[in-house]
Order: structure tokens, then C-alpha cells, then sequence
């Protein structure tokens, strides 16, 4: 592995790294020595192959995620920005009895709001009006986030190529419009096997989780990929991460948006 970064020939080495450890269910060391630790755009083009990929053998891309909005979760990698990941239809285990383990390597929980969008927005027109206008509802979400790094050793170009660290994501059945509540103010507490795990609040996630979704389209949008109309934007955690090994059962309590609850499958023994 080279110790500098290698341009393409990098970008297609850590795509193809990535994707050995998704395929095989082994973490592989950390991608960053090919991309330069803090080259955010050469990260973001690992991000596009392994998206163009997954794109080209059938999936359906539904949504982005939100990543490190909570300085809880920040200081618990270590990073200090937010980024972003592709949500595809396959990771939606909202419909599931149980979320199976045995597609993840090293998971974590975290609650979140998420916003299902009713307009694009695309342009450069991002003022606060036209986001809010732009959410038909919002919901409870867990994102279930997972690592390809190995003990989750990560600079921001490790978590951005890797998709922001995304594994699988639940939505609760709440919906609630913006008209009847404020993400910012919302409290949100998370249980693992029926102990408190994480607390937080909507102020938690970049002050806003609207500042977080503005954000997001801004930069989605800088990439040439902007949010449409119809997709789920996960906002980012209001409080710390917990791990979830097979078996855990996992139930969050956001104010105003009501309860998501999921478990872990144990992992068959071959």
C-alpha cells in the first residue's frame, strides 16, 4: 500500500478494499494512506465508485444519510465535521422483524429524525424557508452505522469513502409535519435491552437537524448529486453511538415523533 495518495489508481484501490471487506465480512485496515488523511473530495470519488458499482449491479438509491452532526459522536471518532452517505433501498430494514447481524461487521446505533422529502432541492437557492417547505414529514429513525475499517479506526476520508460509515437504517411509524413540531427541540432517549444507552436533543445535531438537512443539500448539491423529491435524508445522531451486537434490542423515544425499535439477529454458528 502506497503512503501517499495515488490519484485514480488510489481511489479504485480503496473502492476495491471497501468493497472486499463489505463482500467478505473482514474489516481491512484503513483507506487513508491512499487518499491523503484529510483529502475530503478523493474520498467523496471513492464514495461515487463504490455508489456507480452498486448502482450498476441493480441498486436503488432512496435517500442519503447525515453523518457526525453530534460532537458526542465527533469526539467518539475523533473528527470534527460532518459528512454525508447514500442510503439504498436494501439497507431499509423497517419492515423486518429482525435486523440481520450477520450482514454487518461492527455496528452502532444511533437515533436520529428523519426527513422524507416532498421537492428537489437542487439550484443554489437554500434559504430556510424552502427547506422546510421542501419536508412532507418527518419520522423516528435508527441508523444502524457500520464500518469496513477495522476497530473503527478512522480519519474523515476513512468514514467519507466508506459510504459515512453506513450499514442499515429504521424508520418508526410516527410522521409528523413541520407545522406541529420543531426538530431542534425535540429529546430523545435510546434504550439497549431496556437500559438508557444515549440521550440527546434536536439541538444536539448541528444546532438544527434542519441546519444539518440544509447542509446537506448545499453539499449534495456542490457534488452534482442533489436531494430529489421522494428521498429520506437521515439527519445525524442526537446522541452518542452504542454498539449492537447480535442479539441487543434496540428502542428509541424522540419527543414529538414517538418510539422506533429494532433487534439484532444472532448470528448463526457454522
Amino acid at each position: 500500500m502506497s503512503n501517499s495518495p495515488t490519484g485514480v489508481a488510489g481511489v479504485i484501490e480503496a473502492a476495491d478494499l471497501l468493497a472486499a471487506a463489505a463482500d467478505t465480512g473482514v474489516p481491512t485496515a484503513p483507506v487513508r494512506a491512499l487518499l491523503g488523511d484529510c483529502d475530503i473530495a478523493t474520498a467523496y470519488a471513492v464514495q461515487q465508485e463504490l455508489t456507480r458499482r452498486r448502482v450498476t449491479a441493480g441498486a436503488v438509491i432512496v435517500g442519503r444519510k447525515i453523518g457526525l452532526t453530534s460532537p458526542a459522536v465527533q469526539q467518539q471518532l475523533g473528527v470534527d465535521q460532518p459528512d454525508f452517505g447514500v442510503l439504498f433501498a436494501d439497507m431499509d430494514m423497517s419492515g423486518t422483524v429482525l435486523v440481520p447481524s450477520e450482514r454487518l461487521l461492527q455496528p452502532k446505533a444511533e437515533a436520529e429524525i428523519a426527513f422524507i422529502l416532498k421537492a428537489d432541492l437542487d439550484g443554489n437557492d437554500f434559504a430556510p424557508e424552502r427547506i422546510r417547505d421542501a419536508v412532507s414529514y418527518a419520522a423516528p429513525a435508527i441508523e444502524i452505522v457500520d464500518s469496513r475499517i477495522a476497530d473503527w479506526d478512522l480519519t474523515i476520508a476513512d468514514t467519507v469513502a466508506d459510504n459515512a460509515s453506513s450499514g442499515l437504517f429504521v424508520l418508526g411509524p410516527g410522521r409528523v409535519t413541520l407545522d406541529d413540531f420543531e426538530p431542534k427541540d425535540v429529546t430523545m432517549r435510546m434504550y439497549a435491552d431496556d437500559a438508557l444507552v444515549s440521550e440527546g436533543t434536536g439541538s444536539a445535531c448541528l444546532g438544527d437537524p434542519l441546519n444539518a438537512l440544509t447542509w446537506l443539500a448545499l453539499t449534495a448539491a456542490a457534488y452534482g448529486n442533489p436531494l430529489r423529491a421522494g428521498q429520506i435524508v437521515l439527519s445525524g445522531a442526537l446522541g452518542p453511538m452504542v454498539a449492537t451486537p447480535p442479539g441487543t434490542r434496540i428502542r428509541a423515544d424522540i419527543s414529538a415523533l414517538g418510539e422506533v425499535s429494532t433487534a439484532f439477529s444472532i448470528k448463526e454458528t457454522p
